[in-house]
């Protein structure tokens, strides 16, 4: 494994300038599968006043539904992406999109708030499996400009799907079909996901990585990492609905002793020659860490604004589920703007994109900060526009070359697991954006539900947000610091 880490990877010989035709079906079925497993991350917050009303669900019951999809998602992705190394690429993405349609039905047909928080979980189970193979793939099956425009393409899409979950979601409520309301939002992964299996079964690579027959699944690990995760995770969840009551503070100081726990097992099994579920040595890559913490920081900043922006809209402000979403489009067009435009950029300030994306996303919250203070009871989705589509662009130059980064030294047989553990970084970062943010929205408000008190949670909430803005764009010397 050392020995792997201290060369660089090469797949393939050719540095072709354009995709093949099997490389653009083989992109778009891996995009349909991203922009599914990230779009149902967001596609609940429009439909939470519909949610309340239609099965009763008290707030911490919506929070749950929300954040239990994110928060279960994260804990199994890099299980996930260590099956694919494992069991091959293919085989993980066909079980891990069927168990995500499985959960979309039964999701769709839910009759009460526990049916809807376990169905969602389902999915999350799904989409854990499939998703870290979109990762392995890009690494894999593109060189050259090939990967930098699949990455490209890749955070465009999650731009995409991120904003989709508010604006798609808004009007298949508006619309009703069939008399459906709120359910069209899960039932409509049911055709796209068919198709995305046939496409997937077709053209994605069924080998598995090298060595993967005499390989394992740590067990063992698997246990730890998810124990630890959880132990953070619920007590943040639940901890405010419940009084904090001292198990959540004994769960909350438990996780870290259990992470360390992980991380000494990790150690022993691979001086053992074992297959450890994340190889201790794929940390000592300075990309790689000090990549995994930037996605902590940012993406719970991108969650818990989307989260508490629709609060405010929806509740605050007196939005309809379409008009809130619809306030969405301008983030959306330019973070999916600057994702395309990312590689053109990239080749003139090479990973220094981050920088200029990192600092426009902390503008943008400022000029949204200021807004909503300077408006008060005032405050509209027109005056909030230019803010959001600086923060939109901001995001869109942070997300592809952020991974592209933090995955450029991994090795091939870790593809899988090295993109689940990244993936993981940002997942929980976004359990946890919901979940404190939120927190912090719903205390400021002191549970009053007139449109002042509103205004001014998000204005004080907004400050959290800019303070992940700036953790973020201050944690990338270590990324982008030569070796």
């Amino acid at each position: 494994m050392t020995a792997v880490l201290e060369a660089p990877r090469r797949i393939g010989a050719a540095d072709p300038r354009r995709m093949s035709g099997r490389q653009l079906w083989t992109l778009l079925v891996v995009m349909a599968g991203t922009f599914m497993a990230i779009m149902d991350s967001f596609i609940v917050n429009v439909a939470v006043p519909s949610l309340r009303t239609d099965l009763g669900a008290s707030f911490a019951q919506v929070e749950t539904a929300v954040g239990g999809y994110v928060l279960v998602y994260g804990l199994l992705l890099v299980t996930g992406g260590r099956l694919g190394d494992l069991f091959g690429t293919r085989r993980l993405f066909l079980t891990g999109m069927a168990v995500f349609l499985l959960g979309s039905l039964g999701a769709g047909l839910a009759t009460g708030p526990a049916v809807l928080i376990a169905f969602r979980a389902v999915q999350a189970v799904g989409a854990a499996l499939f998703y870290p193979q979109v990762l392995a793939v890009l690494q894999t099956a593109f060189t050259g400009r090939a990967r930098a425009r699949a990455f490209a393409v890749f955070g465009a899409t999650i731009g995409l799907a991120s904003i989709a979950g508010q604006v798609l979601g808004g009007l298949l409520i508006h619309l009703d079909v069939l008399g459906l309301g709120w359910r069209n939002v899960f039932l409509v992964n049911v055709p796209f996901g068919v198709l995305a299996l046939v496409g997937a079964a077709r053209l994605l690579p069924g080998g598995r990585a090298a060595g993967a027959s005499a390989a394992r699944l740590d067990l063992a690990g698997v246990g730890l990492l998810s124990g630890a995760l959880l132990l953070l995770s619920v007590p943040l969840v639940e901890g405010q609905h419940a009084g904090w009551p001292a198990w959540t503070w004994i769960s909350l100081a438990a996780s870290p002793v259990v992470l360390a726990a992980f991380a000494a097992w990790e150690r022993r099994l691979a001086a053992r020659g074992g297959s450890p579920l994340v190889h201790p040595a794929l940390f000592r890559l300075r990309a790689f860490t000090a990549g995994n913490a930037i996605a902590l920081a940012f993406f719970a900043g991108n969650a818990g604004l989307f989260f508490i922006l629709t609060l405010q809209l929806q509740s605050g402000m007196g939005y309809s589920p379409l008009a809130a979403g619809l306030t969405f489009v301008p983030l959306a067009v330019a973070f999916s703007a600057a994702s395309l435009l990312g590689p053109r950029l990239q080749a003139r300030l090479g990973h220094h994109v981050l920088t200029l994306g990192y600092a426009v996303n902390a503008v943008g919250t400022l000029a949204l900060l200021g807004t909503a203070w300077a408006a008060g009871t005032e405050l509209t989705g027109w005056t909030m526009l230019p803010a959001l589509a600086v923060i939109g662009f901001g995001q869109g130059l942070g997300v592809s070359p952020l991974i592209a980064a933090a995955l450029r030294d991994a090795p091939a047989e870790d593809a899988g697991a090295a993109g689940g553990v990244l993936e993981t970084a940002g997942q929980l970062g976004m359990s946890l954006g919901v979940a404190v943010l939120g927190l912090v929205f719903l205390t400021a408000t002191g549970h009053e539900a007139f449109p002042a008190a509103h205004t001014g949670a998000f204005t004080v909430t907004l400050l959290g947000n800019l303070g992940l803005a700036l953790a973020a764009l201050f944690l990338l010397p270590l990324l982008l610091r030569r070796d």
